[in-house]
């Protein structure tokens, strides 16, 4: 009970049916004119243009002291800041040279998660001068 595809002699079918590949192709050529428009097409978005008049005074050139308290929130030289402005800040102090001192003081009270998150944008900063304060209060004479 073996299938065939040609004669019964047992000869290779000499005719090749093209139907199957046309179709194939017709579908991808129909595809392909349906996408490129597609690629081409843009969209017109009008963003908010940066206001370069505004400075960010409050960097100090020598030191800056970032505080967290229990509630999160972040004071950069005792103004309260939000993740933006604290990332706009330590950007402008790495760019100054020398690059100045910046301390980290989280009360004790502080979340860890919270306290984790500014130090990540502190390390995204690039900044190499960091130094924790509050720390001596834990250390054993």
């Amino acid at each position: 009970m073996a299938m065939s595809g040609g004669k019964d002699d047992g000869e290779p079918m000499m005719d090749l049916n093209m139907t199957p590949l046309i179709d194939v192709l017709l579908v991808l050529l129909i595809m392909f004119i349906i996408t490129i428009p597609i690629q081409t097409h843009a969209v017109k978005v009008d963003l908010p243009q940066p206001n370069n008049e505004r400075n960010l005074p409050d960097v100090n050139p020598v030191k800056n002291k970032i505080v967290i308290d229990a509630a999160g929130t972040v004071s950069w030289n005792g103004e309260v800041v939000n993740d933006v402005t604290l990332s706009q800040y330590l950007d402008q102090s790495v760019a100054l040279v020398p690059e100045p001192e910046l301390h980290f003081q989280p009360e004790p009270t502080a979340r860890y998660e919270r306290v984790d998150q500014i130090l990540a944008i502190v390390k995204r900063a690039n900044v190499t001068k960091l130094g924790f304060i509050g720390n001596e209060q834990y250390r054993e004479f």
